[in-house]
């Protein structure tokens, strides 16, 4: 059985990020995996130890960067790896184009993404992914077990949670509190370099973004500043710094 896991670079939530020309500028950001795609790939690696006779493949779409990550997902145990290249900017229904082609191409029966994207602040790459191969989807999955062909655990609703099964092939959103990424060991990162990593181009799978991207900018909010009301009408001073919230910081009640 061969399992798809997706994994994106996004800059570190640490790093600044600097806009210049209508773009933002990562040349001297830290860019690292996606958080919401670690979980994924330490869930594929979590099934294939429990006995399955699993196969992990992790797939990255875009700038020649992305290797690092791929190398990264290698290291952690993934068995081989597919960078499709391009500088193009995919938005997730149009990545989710490369992710069905793949997978049907691979002969794959589980692929897992994480269920937020953090660069597009979207949830729609796992349910376009699903829509387009014709397979279930669950979402939010904070639990996943593999037996007979069909997989069982527990996924987030609005109301708490609840119990499911489904048969494959099927996919996934993964988050915070399916399980905790394992660190790569100095060994498997050794391994990692002798691994299958396999680059083909945007162009061999017919897709194009499906947004164009105009213009970047980073939103910015105006620093707090230390505010001293003096006095000793407490009503008066209360509604002089109600005014000073609404005039000057804008503050809306």
């Amino acid at each position: 059985m061969k399992v798809l896991t997706v994994v994106r670079q996004v800059p570190d939530a640490e790093s600044s990020l600097r806009a210049a020309n209508d773009s933002i500028d990562l040349s001297n950001t830290r860019l690292v995996m996606d958080t919401m795609d670690e979980y994924g790939v330490e869930e594929a690696l979590r099934l294939r130890e429990a006995g399955s006779g699993i196969e992990v493949i992790a797939l990255a779409v875009g700038r020649a960067a992305n290797e690092e990550i791929l190398r990264g997902a290698l290291a952690m145990g993934a068995d081989r790896a597919i960078h499709v290249k391009t500088d193009l900017v995919l938005d997730p229904v149009a990545l989710s184009g490369v992710v069905a082609k793949i997978a049907v191409a691979e002969g794959v029966e589980l692929v897992l993404c994480g269920g937020r994207q953090t660069d597009w602040d979207s949830e729609a790459l796992g349910a376009a992914a699903a829509e387009r191969l014709g397979w279930p989807q669950l979402t939010w999955t904070n639990e996943l077990a593999l037996k007979d062909g069909s997989l069982t655990g527990r996924h987030d609703l609005d109301e708490g949670s609840e119990g499911f099964t489904v048969a494959l092939p099927a996919v996934v959103t993964t988050q915070q509190g399916l399980n905790e990424p394992r660190f790569p060991t100095l060994p498997n990162l050794m391994k990692a370099r002798k691994k299958e990593l396999r680059t083909e181009t945007l162009e061999a799978y017919g897709v194009v973004p499906m947004v164009r991207v105009v213009k970047t900018e980073i939103q910015s909010r105006k620093r707090l500043q230390e505010i001293t009301v003096a006095g000793d009408d407490p009503e008066g001073a209360a509604a002089k710094l109600a005014g000073i919230l609404r005039t000057e910081l804008k503050v809306v009640a």
